[in-house]
């Protein structure tokens, strides 16, 4: 798809440095999300991301974001089905083991299967069912926009923030 506007001209080269543009962007405040599927033989994949925005509500579609060379981009490109785990206060432990390599992620995690296959996590704030609908390739990340087929959420959930490279659980919501 192309995009909606195109000018023809090109942005100025950065005058930054990519460790300014990483803690700029570290200043926004975000929710934490792990993002969860399924492979075609049953393999659990599963990984923190903080890169999650709403699109539309009719269709209800979101959007998150994966680097090009995650390990785990295979998984999700080829994928139908893929479910957003927002995570609650409590799950900073869960945040961090998702977003760590080389660990088994699985270990002791409770959940329970989608509707599609794709792990709901136990104590999530919420939960998003999507279909992959599309992907656009932007910079040195791929933009997946997911179709909702199914949502819930625990109305008395409190959500963990991240924040300047921390995590923040205790907030005056």
């Amino acid at each position: 798809m192309s995009p909606v506007r195109s000018t023809g001209h090109q942005a100025r080269p950065p005058d930054f440095s990519a460790h300014d543009f990483r803690a700029s962007l570290g200043m926004f405040a975000t929710g934490v999300t792990i993002v969860t599927a399924r492979t075609d033989s049953g393999e659990l994949v599963g990984l923190t991301a903080n890169s999650f925005n709403s699109v539309s509500l009719s269709p209800p579609l979101v959007l998150w974001s994966l680097a090009r060379l995650a390990g785990s981009m295979a998984v999700f490109s080829n994928g139908l089905h893929y479910a957003i785990n927002v995570l609650a206060a409590d799950q900073q432990a869960l945040a961090e083991r998702f977003a760590t390599r080389d660990t088994d992620r699985w270990a002791g995690v409770g959940f329970i299967e989608g509707a599609s296959g794709a792990p709901l996590l136990d104590g999530a704030a919420a939960h998003f069912e999507c279909f992959n609908r599309s992907q656009y390739a932007e910079g040195d990340h791929v933009i997946f926009v997911g179709e909702v087929e199914r949502c819930r959420h625990r109305a008395d959930a409190s959500p963990l923030l991240f924040h300047g490279g921390r995590f923040y659980a205790e907030h005056p919501l």
